[in-house]
């Protein structure tokens, strides 16, 4: 099967294999952390071959990013609420469920981890911050098209992302939605 049949059975084969792996990966941060794990790991826990993984992704820190990724936007769409203030509520709220919900510390640490594991894992980290911050920078050029001031989308990552990161990394206090609202209310 190419690659355009496979694009046109969503809920194929692949998809359930792609599904597998993406669970196999999450199992195996969560439970041995990132860098303790192989391809051959991924694929035993998944129930496919390591050349499947290897085809379909090539590296392991080429899954790592597309699972990160993909979680990332699965979880945490851009929200187009009409109001910048909303827009950013709305997204925080979602941060906030995804990275303390039952594989979100998983996905944070991985992205984390990606950040500082020799070239590839830098690249993969970049690749991973670069998308995000494009998504950011979606909602926030809709925001400046209905005439509303915006912050650069690092003033949203440092400002917002940032500080509920750290509270999930090191077990600080939760993230409620007082403490969500007044990050975007000081950042605007």
């Amino acid at each position: 099967m190419n690659e355009r049949q496979r694009a046109r059975r969503p809920g194929g084969r692949s998809a359930r294999v792609g599904a597998q792996v993406h669970q196999a990966v999450t199992a195996l941060i969560s439970e041995r952390g990132y860098g303790n794990f192989t391809v051959g790991d991924v694929a035993a826990r998944a129930g496919v071959a390591d050349s499947s993984i290897y085809r379909r992704w090539g590296s392991l820190e080429t899954l790592l990013t597309d699972v990160a990724l993909t979680r990332l936007n699965a979880q945490s769409p851009m929200p187009d609420t009409g109001s910048l203030a909303g827009d950013l509520r709305t997204y925080a709220a979602q941060v906030a469920r995804e990275i303390t919900g039952p594989d979100g510390p998983a996905v944070l640490h991985l992205a984390v981890a990606l950040s500082s594991s020799g070239q590839q894992g830098l690249q993969a980290g970049a690749d991973l911050r670069a998308e995000r911050t494009r998504q950011l920078q979606s909602m926030l050029d809709r925001a400046r098209d209905r005439g509303e001031p915006a912050p650069d989308a690092f003033d949203v990552l440092d400002h917002i992302l940032a500080p509920m990161y750290i509270r999930v990394l090191f077990g600080m206090a939760p993230l409620t939605p007082d403490y969500i609202d007044g990050l975007v209310d000081r950042l605007l």
